[in-house]
């Protein structure tokens, strides 16, 4: 059984939409493959990535129109995709929409971009709001992306993707464990653009500034990484207990500090759980010298995929969240979330 579908993903570092159109293959014996057939990365504009940005602190009636517009966006852009490549196979359009709040314990969470406006502009099936569900529920709502690596990526130890945040999944005691390690890019990038850069290119600012040695004491006794999961982090923590611990140092020491507390607590996951092989994905992947520190911490082998899977992973494993939702089938797992069982989310229409 063959689909081909479409996974739209804007994520915290509010660099760009992407967008991956990708083949599935369902064998006889339930077992997936998948093709990249080709993906992109639409850049926002400043405008865009300025309102997205500052939706957190939107009124309700101004987000409630930038919902509105933010999906038409998400709908004329993949229309255009689209159109650039001549697509005539999509049976779904799955889109993970843009996160503004995320705060399970007080069951809600808000992606924005309705996907009822990209379904009027393209004419084609689409699945959205995929997290809604789990956080009623009582999970939270993230992380949604293991059941793509326990269907698509089972043969590595576990699968770590490095965006605004750091998130694992990997298999223990035939459960599928999953949750964010701790933030990165959506700390680097801020300090980057105070220095002049979207975001800090193979880790060079870092590697010229000074580790914060209190600041790093501080940043690794936050209480989050002694929580077992499942767990997750969203903007609004960063704000309450990363923002106050960095406030008074140069930018170039805080790149530096905050690099190495990234590193320390990837490298500490792993070494715990005695991984052999992780895949890397995610823009942080081209970080060089995170890496680089991740490296010297730990005996794990860290695997670095193809440039489409780095890249897009996120995109093509919601495209696979979308099919698995024209099926009915559950694309969310309960072990990841901590919800009570798992189930099948997201808004088809």
């Amino acid at each position: 059984m063959t689909f081909h579908a479409i996974g739209l993903m804007s994520g915290t570092s509010v660099d760009g939409l992407d967008i991956c159109y990708t083949s599935f293959e369902k064998s006889d014996n339930g077992k997936w493959s998948f093709q990249i057939l080709n993906a992109e990365t639409v850049p926002y504009s400043q405008i865009w990535e300025q309102k997205l940005r500052d939706s957190i602190h939107f009124g309700a009636e101004e987000l409630l129109a930038l919902h509105s517009e933010y999906g038409f966006y998400l709908g004329e852009k993949t229309n255009e995709y689209i159109r650039k490549y001549g697509l005539t196979k999509i049976d779904v359009i799955a889109s993970h929409g843009h996160t503004v709040f995320h705060q399970p314990k007080n069951k809600f969470t808000l992606q924005i971009g309705d996907g009822r406006a990209i379904k009027i502009i393209n004419q084609i099936p689409v699945c959205y709001d995929f997290r809604s569900q789990d956080v009623l529920m009582g999970g939270n709502g993230a992380p949604l992306v293991p059941i793509g690596d326990e269907l698509l990526f089972s043969y590595f130890d576990a699968c770590l993707n490095i965006g605004g945040f750091s998130n694992i999944s990997f298999k223990k005691n035939d459960r599928r464990i999953a949750f964010d390690i701790c933030p990165v890019n959506i700390v680097l990038n801020h300090y980057s653009k105070i220095l002049g850069k979207d975001y800090d290119d193979n880790g060079d600012f870092a590697r010229k500034g000074k580790i914060n040695e209190g600041v790093l004491s501080n940043l690794n006794q936050l209480d989050y990484y002694r929580q077992e999961p499942p767990k997750s982090l969203g903007a609004e923590w960063v704000n309450e207990n990363i923002t106050p611990l960095l406030s008074h140092e140069k930018p170039e020491n805080i790149l530096a500090t905050f690099t190495e507390h990234a590193a320390v607590q990837i490298a500490e996951t792993f070494n715990q759980n005695r991984f052999g092989k992780v895949l890397f994905t995610g823009g942080g992947t081209y970080n060089s010298y995170l890496i680089e520190k991740i490296r010297t911490k730990t005996k794990t082998e860290i695997i670095i995929p193809d440039e489409l899977t780095i890249n897009y992973k996120e995109a093509l494993i919601f495209a696979l969240i979308g099919v698995l939702r024209l099926q009915n089938d559950n694309n969310v797992l309960a072990s990841a979330t901590g919800s009570p069982e798992d189930h099948c989310s997201g808004i088809l229409i």
